[in-house]
């Protein structure tokens, strides 16, 4: 068995850390800050404690499979899991109001029909129909194998569009999905919201993005009790009872290179650490070799989040999550409020978040864009402003600060030139490889832990390996 340096303690390394410590690998893991988890954060001030990073959990199969491959004790005897329902609220700018249940498919054609009008939930359910396709299409290239070294398949469109007329272009974005199928501007806004949440403009997102939704109501949306900090000390845990070492305050400056190969790195103080294999989880500068280009056309986004202390308890009826859709100036932002004694000082207080998703570039971080998101949480929070003790905006900066990187990376999608795909695992250089966000498949709690697991099969498989069956 081998030595094998991690870059970085984000979930996607630490799940790979995991995984390579069980096969017998001796794994140190350098963290340039003074703590893990990379962006699930964790911000706490007089008793109050917000989640800083994502706050819900898709796809708890990936870690659920991380638990049983690493230790005894399976992930919900690690962690409280449950499901949240309604999977979320959404206020559209009109004032309607629809609350959608948590995977369930006929509830939310149901629920849209009631709240937008008959034909509003079929014409939703034909839409989930050809995302269905898409995702039967893309999951498994996408999701559960290494990125291939020719990534044609990934390269064409795997929506199923409907057939152009003569007059009439094919399908080719997520906002030309919601203009010609959907029509309703409200449904238009819903499906726009799902890309919105990855940072992926509707205007500029592949077709293929429509897996998003599918992905959401037909798997649902779980919360872990304690925040979503608590899914991060869970893996660290597991990764300190596998014997994984963490070294904090430990920048890697560089990759060392022999005779083409990564055998080890070099620190920020100089010190260098030998190892038979690499693995970096963080978009660091330094390390040029396989890092992606920013994938979203025009440039990246970043998300900025407000922090709420509110004096007053959460009403009956309030739910976990609401959309709040773009109005007059104010931009969509989603509001979270867990119902979750931890992060409160008592009963008599509630902590809420505020997210929306901005341009990575200067002037869309400051203050004043964090009242027009309050004032937009406002319709979702009765009495806010009068409730409210303070609050703390974490900025794009804040997440350069935490990840290394301001811009918020999203899930792979597959599209008709590949532009839209991360690193692969496989670095061109051998010896290194690439787990996290930044690496295949993408970005967000789920895709993350799904890179952890290909990384630890490639290097405990060999490049051969195709993901678990």
């Amino acid at each position: 068995m081998g030595r094998i340096v991690v870059i970085g303690a984000g979930l996607g390394a630490m799940a790979a850390a995991a995984r390579l410590a069980i096969a017998g690998h001796a794994v140190t893991v350098y963290e340039r800050t003074s703590t893990y988890g990379g962006a699930v954060g964790r911000f706490e001030r007089d008793g109050f404690a917000f989640d800083t990073g994502p706050g819900l959990l898709h796809l708890p199969a990936v870690y659920r499979d991380l638990f049983v491959k690493t230790g005894k004790k399976p992930l919900e005897e690690c962690v409280g899991l449950r499901q949240v329902d309604p999977a979320a609220r959404h206020v559209f700018a009109d004032g309607t109001r629809v609350d959608l249940p948590n995977a369930s498919r006929a509830g939310t054609l149901a629920a849209l029909d009631a709240a937008l009008g008959a034909g509003a939930g079929e014409r939703w359910g034909d839409f989930l129909v050809r995302a269905r396709e898409a995702w039967d299409r893309t999951r498994r290239p996408l999701l559960e194998e290494p990125q291939p070294a020719d990534p044609k398949a990934l390269a064409r469109e795997p929506y199923p569009a409907l057939r152009p007329g003569l007059l009439r272009r094919p399908t080719r974005t997520l906002a030309q999905v919601g203009e010609r199928e959907l029509r309703d501007p409200r449904l238009v806004a819903l499906l726009d919201s799902y890309a919105e949440a990855y940072g992926f403009p509707a205007s500029a997102a592949p077709a293929s993005a429509a897996v998003l939704p599918y992905m959401e109501q037909t798997f649902g949306s779980w919360y872990v009790a304690g925040g979503m900090r608590a899914l991060a000390d869970a893996v660290y845990e597991r990764c300190r009872e596998r014997r994984v070492e963490f070294v904090f305050g430990a920048e890697v400056e560089d990759v060392l290179e022999k005779d083409g190969r990564a055998v080890g790195v070099r620190l920020s103080g100089g010190e260098t650490v030998e190892a038979d294999h690499v693995v970096s989880g963080a978009p660091v500068p330094a390390l040029p070799h396989g890092r992606p280009a920013p994938r979203r056309p025009g440039g990246g986004t970043s998300r900025v989040t407000v922090c709420l202390a509110l004096r007053g308890s959460r009403e009956a009826g309030a739910v976990h999550r609401t959309v709040v859709h773009a109005e007059g100036g104010r931009p969509t932002v989603t509001v979270l409020r867990p119902d979750d004694p931890a992060l409160r000082p008592d009963g008599d207080h509630e902590s809420v978040t505020v997210t929306a998703t901005v341009r990575t570039s200067p002037g869309t971080d400051g203050e004043p864009f964090a009242d027009r998101m309050v004032e937009a949480a406002e319709r979702a929070v009765p009495g806010l402003a009068e409730r409210l003790l303070w609050r703390h905006v974490r900025t794009p900066e804040d997440v350069r600060a935490a990840t290394g990187s301001a811009e918020v990376p999203g899930p792979a999608l597959a599209d008709a030139d590949g532009g839209w795909l991360p690193a692969p695992n496989l670095s061109p250089v051998p010896g290194l490889f690439l787990a996290g966000g930044w690496s295949h498949p993408g970005g967000g709690l789920a895709h993350a832990g799904m890179s952890g697991a290909l990384v630890a099969g490639l290097i405990v498989e060999g490049a051969e390996f195709r993901g678990s069956r």
